[in-house]
């Protein structure tokens, strides 16, 4: 099937179109219409035109608009779960899941801002006031452009444009090359509502010159992006005076403590290094081990990993399927021989079948070693040594990124140190830092980003606060 531009609520078929090819066994999935600069500056052409008339719409018909996309959504549940697994290769099972969380997403972004509001003000609380009639509330921006990456191409389409949408805005998208059919139905679904508000939402495809002219026009006033570093500072350096909301890498950590359920940390910590390949930007990849507990942990992780299912995305019993690409594949085993050169031990045997990369625990690892200091993005995990709670945080901190820690433990003066000390957007206890509850505040300090996603925050983002003094 054809992933279209949807230039507003036209659908344009182009001249030119690109082939998506399965990351599991090859085939061709998709079809991506080819866009240019020239087409991403007349979808924010037509954004700035429909904004004018999104800020209008009722909130009732907003939600309305919502509600419905969901329910179509849950519809065609299946549907979904099979491009995702098509495009992405992920695992039928959590296709499932993902196009839950997505209608999720959707539902709530409805229902929080039904209750959005602002507040009066106390003009006469200082002697320099006086008695007036003031308060403030929330307008939309504008204009939204989101960017968004391939290993949640539906939960993370909807964590920007639902919020956004709701809010009064127009957006446009540019999904990730690797979805491109994915995005494109979703669109769809939003576009062809009979509650939809014309020509709020665009859809353009592309990289580097299309997302620079996305960035750089003076149309948006936010930019909301998901995915690498390297790209978010490029964004930051073009997009000029407007509002970045980034969500970028993470080197999620946590660490073991003596007063763990071993095999309860085992089990968890073997699903947030694993799960979707380990192409989460909170994939767990560092665990951090108390020395005294270090060799039983890691016996009780590698059991814990070899129980997993690898194999095709299409099996309904399969955990772990393939990674994104070739590239991914090379890098993930170059990083792990460079790491067993250097003196760390595999606990699992490293392996690939095709783009098929085995789970791997290493051991003794060095925190120089880039398994360690730099994101995988692949199904990589590695347990250092340290001497209690005290090294376990600074190590931890010791990174450029600030996404999610965890901690595994029943003392609570550690928990509590972990909280209050630990550099990172968010904190776990006794449980993975992979976890996330899609109505939390998600983002990150240090190069992991600026801005907080989750409907309520996201659409704070999305909106500018006006203070009105009325005498």
């Amino acid at each position: 099937m054809d992933a279209h531009i949807w230039m507003g609520s036209r659908h344009i078929v182009s001249q030119s179109y690109t082939e998506r090819f399965s990351p599991y066994d090859g085939r061709v999935v998709s079809r991506v219409a080819l866009c240019s600069a020239e087409d991403a500056n007349d979808a924010l052409k037509i954004a700035q035109r429909a904004a004018k008339q999104a800020k209008k719409v009722s909130l009732h018909q907003r939600c309305s608009w919502l509600l419905d996309v969901a329910s179509k959504l849950r519809e065609q549940r299946e549907e979904f779960a099979k491009v995702l697994c098509d495009e992405v290769g992920k695992p039928i099972t959590y296709a499932r899941i993902e196009v839950d969380r997505c209608i999720e997403t959707i539902t709530l972004s409805a229902e929080i801002m039904r209750t959005m509001h602002g507040e009066t003000i106390n003009t006469d609380a200082m002697a320099s006031g006086r008695s007036a009639h003031a308060y403030w509330r929330r307008e939309p921006v504008g204009v939204v452009v989101a960017i968004t990456p391939f290993n949640f191409p539906l939960n993370l389409v909807a964590h920007k444009l639902a919020p956004a949408l709701v809010a009064g805005n127009a957006v446009v998208l540019k999904p990730t090359p690797e979805a491109p059919l994915c995005a494109y139905k979703l669109a769809q679904l939003f576009i062809e509502s009979p509650y939809a508000t014309p020509d709020a939402l665009s859809v353009v495809y592309g990289d580097a010159e299309v997302g620079n002219a996305l960035v750089s026009s003076d149309i948006p006033r936010v930019i909301s992006f998901t995915g690498s570093v390297g790209v978010g500072n490029i964004i930051t350096r073009n997009a000029g005076i407007k509002k970045i909301s980034l969500e970028l890498g993470g080197n999620a950590a946590t660490y073991i403590d003596t007063s763990a359920d071993l095999e309860y940390a085992a089990a968890r910590c073997a699903i947030g290094a694993f799960v979707n390949s380990g192409q989460v930007c909170i994939s767990l990849q560092r665990i951090y081990v108390d020395s005294s507990i270090y060799d039983a942990f890691a016996e009780k992780m590698a059991e814990a990993t070899a129980k997993l299912i690898v194999g095709s995305p299409y099996d309904e019993n399969t955990f772990l399927g393939p990674l994104i690409n070739d590239e991914a594949v090379k890098r993930a085993m170059s990083w792990v021989e460079n790491a067993i050169e250097q003196g760390a031990r595999a606990l699992t045997f490293p392996h690939r079948e095709g783009r098929i990369f085995y789970p791997c625990v290493m051991a003794d690892v060095t925190e120089s070693m880039k398994i360690v200091c730099e994101e995988v993005f692949a199904p990589i995990v590695s347990l250092v040594r340290v001497d209690g709670i005290d090294d376990a945080v600074e190590r931890m901190n010791n990174s450029p990124y600030g996404l999610q820690f965890s901690i595994f433990t029943n003392n609570l003066a550690h928990a509590k140190k972990v909280i209050d000390e630990c550099e990172v957007g968010g904190v776990v206890i006794n449980d993975m830092p992979t976890l996330r509850f899609d109505i939390q505040p998600y983002g990150g300090v240090k190069l992991s980003g600026v801005g907080r996603e989750g409907p309520r925050f996201a659409i704070e983002e999305f909106t500018e606060i006006k203070s009105v003094v009325i005498l």
